[in-house]
């Protein structure tokens, strides 16, 4: 025969009086005896259970919370009071509070009041409306990251205005409860369901304090909340957000934050704390998850321990988002063992020396003082159990269409990240390339030029010469251009005062051969012999020699090509004029890679470089084509 050390007796307070329910002879010989009460019926309940348990077991150590509903062996309950009494044989059970309002400090005194050698759990309340659960449980970490804790924050049944904590006969609105089991000899095992899925694009926590968070990819959490999951959800935070949290991993493990109260500006506080460049995601509840089998998962560590007790604290979102399986969750459970619990506003949990703050998640702790291995049985997955409602089972298909939906996007999102990378590699490549064609090209461009100009000063002009003297400068315009792709983004170009008249002059001088050679001239008229702009000359010599090029390239033979500028208060106004055809898409010559004679040689990038620096230095253009005369019109800012 098989000796059991520690047993777990649980009691519904509901519709029942206290002293009907529990046969107090039964413990009064008990020395290590643990009471915690789950309250679902508010504080006066919760205090009137405290004074008579205590009265009748003075030696208990007792510790309580209020509610989001109450576990019972196989049952979950709401606005009901469930005591679970727990006898030791071997195991000394201690308690302690800390009511500050520094939630770190806190658990540093808790950690430092309970915690000693043999400390093999620590169970913790606090209240679930201001403690900040993480800094709580970091303040613990600080102490000791070994010991095992388990418990949650309390609730008040979704209302999130006031919970109540006790410790003794003391009932505390803020602050944290505690118990140490401390043992030689107690097995303790935890685990956690978590059952919730991400699901659509990475968001980033932009702008966060601690646990409210202030911006999301850009708007106000608030904002965030409605254009993802509708104005009704986003009006009636937090009691509709804890079925949809934020998750994100840390330590190794996917965690949820709930909201758990709304700001005026927009911003909303959640069950734990979130850090700026958090990587984040919606989640939902997949129902899938939750109908399998929880045992077979949460056991599959632990198969050698006669688990004597089981302490249930999970997340009230479970109990809400489908009611109907509750039950069925928790019957694997009973079904072994005394099962109890409550539904928190945040779950406690331990995991290879890290304390978590956990929501949505169910936390179990075994507890055994026997050595007996326990022989498990495999059990049906829940879905395959009739006592599902039809209500439970649209909810499964639909989530198992988001999950599969899911499922599929983030294949495609695999796959254009993979396309995207090899689109960026060989935009690099190109860009690479291009920078050291130009780069190589321009020496041997100035040799030639170099070379021509001797000749001619020794041989004097020829036909075949000059004809290769046009081409030379209608590749070096070509190569100005790439140059200025090139480098513009990696250097900064001084805005210098320039002569406009001037310029323009000599950019025509050096490109009069080009047009004599198509049979053209250009006129140039001018109302002052200076006129000065502030202007950056690299950008300025892109957007004339275009347009100067692009005239010799399309005017017809014979005809001339004119050029004006004129100067006003304000503004100075370049004007250059040619007789050519009709341009048939004026709306498209501007688009890069666009010609409109295919038979001119050229890439289309020229007339996109200037109306690309226009844009950017605020110069307006006007395009005027008829079948007679096609005239472009650039307005600068003129000089005060």
């Amino acid at each position: 025969m098989i000796q059991s050390f520690m047993k777990t007796y649980n009691y519904s307070l509901k519709n029942k009086h206290l002293h009907d329910l529990i046969d107090f002879s039964h413990f009064s010989k008990e020395d290590n005896l643990l009471v915690q009460i789950f309250c679902g019926q508010g504080k006066d309940i919760l205090e009137i259970t405290i004074n008579l348990i205590l009265e009748r077991l003075p030696q208990a150590v007792c510790i309580g919370t209020t509610t989001d509903g109450e576990i019972i062996n196989n049952e979950a309950s709401t606005f009901n009071t469930v005591i679970s009494i727990s006898t030791f044989e071997n195991t000394s059970v201690k308690t302690a509070y800390a009511k500050g309002a520094n939630s770190y400090e806190n658990g540093i005194t808790i950690a430092n009041e309970l915690i000693s050698s043999n400390t093999k759990l620590l169970i913790l309340f606090t209240d679930g409306t201001t403690t900040n659960g993480e800094e709580f449980l970091k303040g613990i970490e600080s102490i000791n990251n070994k010991v095992m804790i388990s418990g949650g924050m309390a609730g008040d049944n979704a209302n999130f205005t006031q919970t109540y904590i006790s410790s003794g006969n003391k009932i505390f609105e803020n602050g944290a409860v505690a118990v140490a089991l401390n043992s030689e000899v107690l097995k303790v095992h935890n685990d956690y369901n978590f059952n919730w899925s991400p699901i659509g694009i990475e968001h980033t926590i932009d702008e966060v304090k601690n646990n409210r968070v202030l911006k999301i990819s850009g708007i106000s959490p608030l904002e965030f909340y409605e254009k993802y999951l509708g104005e009704y959800v986003a009006k009636s935070l937090p009691a509709t957000g804890i079925e949809f949290p934020l998750i994100l991993e840390r330590n190794g493990i996917l965690i949820a934050r709930a909201v758990v109260a709304k700001h005026q500006d927009g911003s909303l506080s959640f069950a734990g704390n979130l850090h700026q460049g958090d990587k984040v995601k919606l989640g939902f509840g997949n129902v899938e998850m939750i109908m399998d089998n929880p045992f077979e998962h949460i056991f599959n560590t632990c198969n050698n321990t006669n688990t004597e007790s089981f302490f249930i604290y999970s997340c009230m979102a479970r109990r809400r988002y489908i009611p109907e399986i509750i039950n069925l969750e928790l019957e694997p459970f009973a079904n072994i063992t005394s099962t109890s619990g409550f539904f928190t506003y945040g779950e406690f949990f331990h995991n290879k020396g890290h304390n978590e703050l956990l929501n949505q998640t169910l936390t179990v702790v075994a507890l055994s003082e026997s050595t007996h291995i326990l022989n498990m049985t495999k059990q049906e997955p829940l879905s395959n159990q009739k006592k599902m409602s039809e209500h439970s089972r649209s909810i499964q298909a639909l989530t198992h269409l988001i999950q599969k939906s899911s499922e599929d996007y983030k294949k495609q999102t695999q796959r254009l990240e993979v396309e995207k990378t090899y689109s960026n590699n060989l935009l690099t490549a190109q860009k690479n390339f291009l920078k050291y064609a130009v780069h190589e090209t321009n020496t041997p461009l100035s040799v030639i030029m170099s070379n021509i100009e001797l000749f001619e000063m020794e041989f004097g002009k020829n036909r075949y010469l000059s004809n290769i003297e046009v081409a030379m400068k209608n590749i070096f315009s070509i190569y100005d251009d790439l140059s200025y792709l090139v480098k513009k983004d990696q250097m900064m170009y001084k805005i210098q005062t320039i002569d406009i008249v001037d310029f323009v002059r000599s950019r025509i001088d050096f490109f009069s051969q080009n047009a004599n050679l198509a049979r053209s001239n250009f006129i140039f008229d001018y109302e002052n012999s200076e006129i000065f702009i502030s202007f950056i000359e690299t950008k300025l010599q892109r957007i004339i020699d275009n347009n100067l090029t692009n005239a010799i390239k399309y005017t017809l033979e014979n005809r001339d090509i004119f050029v004006s500028l004129k100067q006003s208060v304000t503004k100075v106004i370049l004007t250059i004029s040619s007789h050519s055809r009709l341009i048939q898409q004026p709306n498209k010559i501007f688009e890069e890679y666009y010609r409109e004679e295919k038979t001119q040689e050229g890439f289309g990038l020229g007339l996109n470089l200037v109306k690309r620096i226009c844009d950017e230095e605020d110069v307006h253009i006007h395009l005027e084509s008829n079948e007679e005369l096609t005239t472009f019109t650039y307005t600068f800012k003129g000089m005060t």
